[in-house]
Formats: structure tokens, sequence, C-alpha cells
């Protein structure tokens, strides 16, 4: 797998781009929203039409279930891994749309890899049968009222599925569509100072 790595302090950011983006894409955010941290940034394998993706897809917001899953548990041995080798105690994923959708399954197949996450656009990724226990584990959805890629309620219904599991969810919404803008940077960075203070 292709990745940046940047040393830093704790928490580390586990930055995971969205369709179309690669590893460089997300740093200079991590760099805005938590300044001095350690990055992990790795790049997506799938390759839809030229476009670079974390997992496959049927259609748009239409996953290839048994694909995601057998990528959420390869990305979440490689952040273990990479963990290990440069000694990260904390790890924050930081996903925008594809990568948030990744990040997410990752809290419900994997718990424990991550100690929280920043999800920007994201979707229910999958249902699980039994839902984690992620008690505790602080989660800001950064969601979008003007969203052209997800249907109104996924924001909410992932945040249902999250706060079920245990996990400290805050939902928040952006006039905004699915592209970031400077307010998802100010309220990314503010929720990580009140959630892991330096």
């Amino acid at each position: 797998m292709q990745f940046r790595f940047e040393p830093g302090t704790s928490p580390a950011l586990l930055l995971l781009h969205g369709t179309g983006g690669d590893e460089n894409d997300l740093i200079p955010l991590g760099q805005r929203i938590r300044p001095g941290a350690a990055l992990l940034s790795p790049r997506g394998e799938i390759d839809e039409n030229g476009q670079l993706r974390f997992f496959r897809r049927l259609a748009p917001g239409v996953f290839d279930e048994d694909d995601l899953v057998r990528r959420t548990h390869e990305l979440a041995d490689f952040v273990e891994e990479q963990s290990e080798r440069h000694h990260l105690r904390k790890i924050v994923a930081v996903g925008y749309s594809n990568g948030a959708n990744i990040a997410a399954s990752m809290l419900l197949l994997r718990p424990g890899v991550l100690s929280g996450a920043v999800l920007l656009r994201a979707m229910v990724p999958l249902e699980v049968p039994h839902p984690p226990d992620l008690t505790g584990v602080p989660v800001l959805i950064l969601a979008a009222r003007h969203d052209e890629m997800m249907s109104a309620d996924q924001p909410q219904r992932l945040a249902a599925l999250l706060l079920g599991a245990g996990a400290n969810v805050t939902l928040d919404w952006q006039d905004a569509g699915h592209g970031l803008g400077a307010t998802d940077v100010t309220k990314a960075k503010e929720w990580l100072d009140t959630n892991f203070a330096p």
C-alpha cells in the first residue's frame, strides 16, 4: 500500500481521501486541523475509471459489501502495523467521502484500532448484526444539507448506528454541498482540540 507518513505528535491523524484523491490530498487539511500531529495518509487501491477509491461500489451510493469488509480489515491491519512501527499511541481517522465511509466501517468492524474519527460527508457503510462496543469513542460527523451524493437521512442514520454502539457522537450540519469548505476545517479543529487536548 502506497502512503505518506509525516512524524509528529499524538494523536496521529489517519487521513483517508475521497474518490479520485490520493495520499497527498488531505495532508494540508491534516496540517491545518492539527498542526504538528503525526500524519498517516494511505492511497486507496481500487481504480474506478481512473479514480482511486478505498473499496468497490456497484453504483453510486451502492457499495460492494464483501469488498468493503475485506478492504476494511486490510486497512486496519496496515494501520496497526504502522502504529507499532512509529510508536503511535492514538490514531484518529479523518476521512472524506469514500474515505469517511471506510473509516466508519473500521469503527464498526475493527473497534479498538481508532481512538476517534472525523467523518466528512459520510454514509452508513454497511449494516452490522451485532454493534461493537464503542463506549466513549468520540466521533464527529460533518454533514451537508445540500449534499448531492447521498440521501438526506444518511448522516442521521450513521449517527444513530454509532450512538447505539456507545460512541460519543457529534453530528454537525453545514449549509453546504458535498465539497469541503472553511467551516469544516474550523469545526474539525475545534472538535480535535476539545476531545484530544494537546
